[in-house]
């Protein structure tokens, strides 16, 4: 079986394949097409030439045409679910908490397409006027990862179609199947041919691939999801090109216990925050701030809670690929002989799997470590006692990233001026680090990347402002 790509409603296979591999099993389920310059021009010519259509469609029948995919994608989410475990070895809770995600914003920003509207100010002189027009882009190139392929795919889908443009959707090789599963419902809820193209290619065809799509002139915004490296990357090349991008890139994110924190809430959050789908997600908790008064009992509650939710009675948490284990487990490795300790797990635990990886929790991380500074995307998670609010914020924010942290504390207020002072896209309180959802703007600061998905202000990410004046 061969998975095909989607361009201009058509499925296009051709001698250009790859394998995709069950990370639990090792087992190569499928071989998927990959899209050469070749297919990456022709869907950027398609998405081109349905635009000025796709454009000038009115409001309700966009709509009602973003609503029908909808009904759709709910109507297939067990097959949808059933690629994301398979693909990526998550679980199916999380695989239904990242569908849902998708299928809410999906419907959220259908209901946004009426909304569009521009102003009309007041000008200087009396015999002049003006409106200030907001207009679709064009075409509009997102790049996505496998973690979590339906709330990031669809919100790069269903943001730009939404404000009127057109979509090449690149996702990756390692779940392919979960973004043609999208393309083609969005083309079995009658999308016009050219409106949504589906991508991936052989890692080897990366580089070429991604550059012949950001340089096509037709590509006028990019948005991509992934790493900060790749992120930089990608970037830049935009920038050679002069086209706007919006990325939301890596983590480090901080939980920070406060000496009135809920003890038993804060455990809870922070393990879930650390080892929810095997801490492959960019909001991931990788670093646990608690006060020293507290540190013991929270210790102990911590290792409890871990125990409870993916201890060894729980089935080994699986990550994507072996190399993931492998960064995990030298991180930790690092740590320890620098003079840190496993408070949970062990780190030299073998799991029955080429891919799992039992979750671990290192104390006493210090500066001189790896894992202080490099985020592990993995279940792997430091724990750091510090003596007072202002120096949890200090470290906290001693990181290039800055995209999502939590606060735990009792006094609200006392949580609302920590949040003030951390440098991230979100603060927490009382939550998890990993937070989403339809009506807030999400992103990060520092090498967390720029611009936001979600909310109003990230819809306005797909419109550009246009001035038209007049003379009597």
């Amino acid at each position: 079986m061969s998975i095909p790509l989607l361009i201009n409603n058509d499925s296009v296979t051709t001698d250009t394949l790859f394998p995709v591999q069950n990370p639990a099993t090792g087992e190569i389920i499928y071989h998927c097409t990959g899209a050469t310059v070749a297919e990456a021009n022709r869907a950027v010519d398609a998405a081109q030439a349905a635009f000025p259509a796709w454009r000038d469609m009115k409001a309700y029948p966009r709509r009602d045409l973003l609503m029908r995919a909808a009904e759709l994608l709910l109507a297939r989410k067990e097959e949808l679910l059933a690629y994301q475990c398979e693909e990526t070895g998550a679980t199916r809770q999380f695989a239904d908490i990242n569908f849902t995600m998708g299928f809410n914003l999906l419907k959220d920003f259908a209901a946004r397409v009426p909304t569009i509207e521009g102003t009309v100010p007041a000008v200087t002189h009396q015999s002049r006027g003006a409106m200030i027009y907001k207009e679709p882009y064009g075409v509009i190139l997102g790049i996505v990862p496998w973690n979590a392929p339906f709330i990031l795919a669809i919100r790069a889908i269903a943001l730009p179609l939404a404000a009127g443009n057109t979509v090449v959707l690149k996702g990756s090789e390692l779940s392919p199947k979960c973004f043609w599963a999208l393309g083609d419902i969005f083309r079995q809820a009658g999308l016009p041919a050219g409106c949504l193209n589906i991508l991936y290619h052989r890692p080897a065809d990366a580089a070429e691939v991604t550059n012949t799509l950001i340089a096509h002139p037709a590509v006028r915004k990019v948005n991509f999801t992934g790493s900060t490296h790749v992120g930089s990357l990608v970037a830049s090349t935009a920038g050679k090109y002069l086209k706007p991008i919006l990325v939301e890139l890596g983590g480090k994110a901080s939980a920070i216990v406060l000496d009135d924190a809920n003890l038993d809430n804060a455990a809870a959050c922070c393990v879930l925050g650390s080892f929810m789908n095997s801490g492959q997600i960019c909001m991931s908790t990788e670093r646990i701030l608690v006060h020293r008064a507290i540190a013991e009992e929270f210790r102990q509650r911590l290792v409890d809670t871990a125990e409870k939710m993916f201890g060894k009675d729980i089935p080994a948490p699986v990550l994507v690929q072996t190399a993931a284990v492998a960064r995990n487990h030298k991180l930790a490795a690092d740590a320890v002989a620098k003079g840190g300790s496993v408070l949970f797990g062990d780190a030299d635990a073998n799991e029955i799997g080429p891919a799992s990886m039992r979750p671990l929790i290192i104390d006493g991380v210090t500066k001189e470590m790896d894992i202080y500074a490099t985020e592990s995307f993995g279940p792997t998670v430091s724990l750091i006692v510090v003596d007072n609010d202002e120096t949890a914020i200090a470290l906290a924010n001693d990181t290039e990233y800055g995209l999502s942290a939590a606060v735990f504390t009792e006094n609200l207020l006392r949580g609302l001026k920590i949040a003030r002072k951390i440098e991230s896209g979100a603060v927490h309180i009382n939550s998890i680090t990993v937070h989403d959802e339809p009506v807030l703007p999400h992103g990060g600061w520092k090498s967390s990347g720029f611009g936001r998905f979600g909310g109003s202000s990230g819809f306005d990410e797909f419109l550009q402002t246009k001035t038209v004046t007049w003379a009597e």
